[in-house]
């Protein structure tokens, strides 16, 4: 009778599911902190520590005192698992993983069994499916990069090319970091690069290829966060719209978004760029925070950025740029001149 319930599935086959299946990942708590299937839940076989003792006794003793050794430590708990697994199920079926497919997740589908529960297994398990994410974020779009100096308002503007039909990628949202050495503060953790890659395929995979998208000019790390090489090269090879906007335009805002901060975070922010700075720039900024002359310390860190960032677009960036003169920080002003702008490149 159980074996009836449990099923085998490829990666495609998987993911079609997963929208009216939940997904049960059951590798340990720490496997799935590094990186799991976006709306996973995680219902581990083995704490961290008892897999640790499970994987001594294989190499120790072999298979079947592994075996034993894993019932010994996860027998006792079994009941709350499936009271897990029978609470997470949609119309008693759950979709299952482990690493690779093997003992982890046929153990835990053979338990949910015993619920009547229907269980699909998937082949080849999380490591399936980051091959998949990999292969996804490969795939070539129509892309259209934003680009300017730090407090142009690129992310603003973005979000209201998403209100006007535009296809959009937050990466910065994406990833909780604002992308300077400021960009932490109120934000939540970063994912780590891997889980940042499952959830940027997850928006990948469902833009429409026949329409452009737009993505915020990046270097290869958005603050710990780190790109797939694959993906990295979809942003370096693709036209960009460089937004030129003065210091006096870009003051405002980001004088009202950062002066809410603790004046202890801006000056450890100030600090990680110190060598990039120079003494005397750094003692003046921190000075400038102390006094809350804010416009003072932005426009000092603005001169090291605005360097950096202009040196990078004429040094590193390999597609085509076009640079645009803005006299105002109005986004919808903004978004227009560019809508206006991206009608004239022709993306193959």
């Amino acid at each position: 009778m159980t074996s009836v319930l449990i099923k085998k599935t490829d990666i495609e086959q998987f993911l079609q599911l997963s929208d009216h299946i939940p997904v049960v990942d059951v590798r340990t708590p720490s496997e799935y902190l590094a990186g799991h299937i976006p709306g996973a839940v995680n219902i581990p076989l083995f704490e961290d520590h008892e897999r640790a003792l499970v994987g001594t006794s294989y190499k120790k003793e072999g298979r079947r005192k592994a075996i034993l050794k894993g019932l010994e430590l996860s027998g006792p708990k079994m009941h709350l698992k499936l009271m897990a697994a029978m609470k997470t199920s949609a119309e008693n079926r759950l979709l299952v993983h482990c690493w690779r497919g093997g003992m982890r997740s046929e153990a835990m589908a053979w338990l949910f069994s015993l619920a009547g529960i229907e269980t699909y297994i998937l082949e080849g398990g999380y490591k399936a499916y980051r091959n998949h994410v990999l292969s996804v974020l490969s795939e070539k779009k129509k892309v259209i990069v934003l680009g300017g100096m730090t407090g142009s308002s690129k992310t603003h503007i973005l979000r209201h090319l998403a209100t006007l039909g535009e296809q959009v990628i937050d990466l910065e949202g994406l990833a909780n970091h604002k992308g300077s050495a400021f960009g932490a503060l109120g934000q939540p953790p970063q994912p780590t690069s891997e889980h940042f890659s499952n959830l940027l395929a997850v928006e990948w995979s469902g833009l429409d290829r026949s329409r452009r998208v737009w993505l915020e000019d990046e270097s290869r790390n958005i603050g710990t966060v780190f790109m797939p090489d694959q993906f990295f090269s979809h942003i370096k090879n693709s036209p960009a719209i460089i937004l030129l906007m003065s210091v006096r335009d870009r003051l405002p805002r980001l004088i009202a978004e950062y002066s809410l901060y603790p004046q202890e975070q801006l000056k450890e922010s100030v600090l990680r760029i110190s060598k990039r700075l120079g003494g005397d720039n750094t003692k003046a900024a921190i000075e400038a925070v102390e006094t809350k002359d804010f416009a003072k310390a932005i426009e000092i860190t603005l001169s090291y950025y605005d360097k950096a960032y202009m040196y990078g677009i004429r040094q590193k960036r390999s597609g085509q740029v076009i640079e645009i003169e803005t006299d105002t920080d109005d986004i919808s002003r903004n978004a227009s001149t560019l809508l206006e702008a991206a009608g004239k490149i022709k993306i193959r």
